[in-house]
């Protein structure tokens, strides 16, 4: 605690000595005794008492992680990572999908509400393009390494 050698200690016990004198010197070193000690219990409590409050700041952080975890909506971050415009999720509506694959499933016809792009029937299909043979060129060697 203090760096006090056995020099200092005899000059203050030799002082002691001769202000309080040796009568009432016992009854001093119990008062200095005791003092030190509330002032060693007081320290104590304040050490705990800032150890505490660094606790509950460590907690109080902690526990904000916790809640920013617990509030954190995966299926958004996904869709957010996924499809950052929108697009996609106005193109492609997931429950208007599985109620149709469950219609098809079931066998039942589609609904009325549904719309004439959601069923594979009514979306018209592009006619095919009938293969054109290519026109003749006025080379004969070329028409020749054609035909073999």
């Amino acid at each position: 605690m203090f760096d006090i050698g056995w020099q200092e200690l005899f000059i203050i016990s030799v002082l002691a000595i001769i202000v309080i004198g040796p009568k009432d010197l016992p009854q001093a070193l119990r008062t200095v005794t005791a003092v030190v000690r509330k002032m060693r219990g007081l320290a104590r409590e304040f050490q705990s008492g800032v150890d505490d409050l660094v606790r509950e700041a460590e907690l109080d952080g902690i526990k904000s992680e916790i809640d920013k975890v617990r509030r954190f909506d995966f299926e958004q971050e996904v869709k957010k990572e996924v499809d950052p415009t929108g697009i996609l999720t106005e193109d492609f509506d997931p429950a208007d999908f599985a109620r149709e694959i469950k219609q098809r499933v079931d066998g039942d016809p589609p609904s009325k509400s549904q719309s004439a792009a959601s069923d594979p029937e009514q979306i018209s299909k592009p006619e095919p393009v009938p293969e054109q043979d290519p026109e003749p060129t006025a080379d004969p060697q070329s028409q020749n390494e054609r035909k073999h």
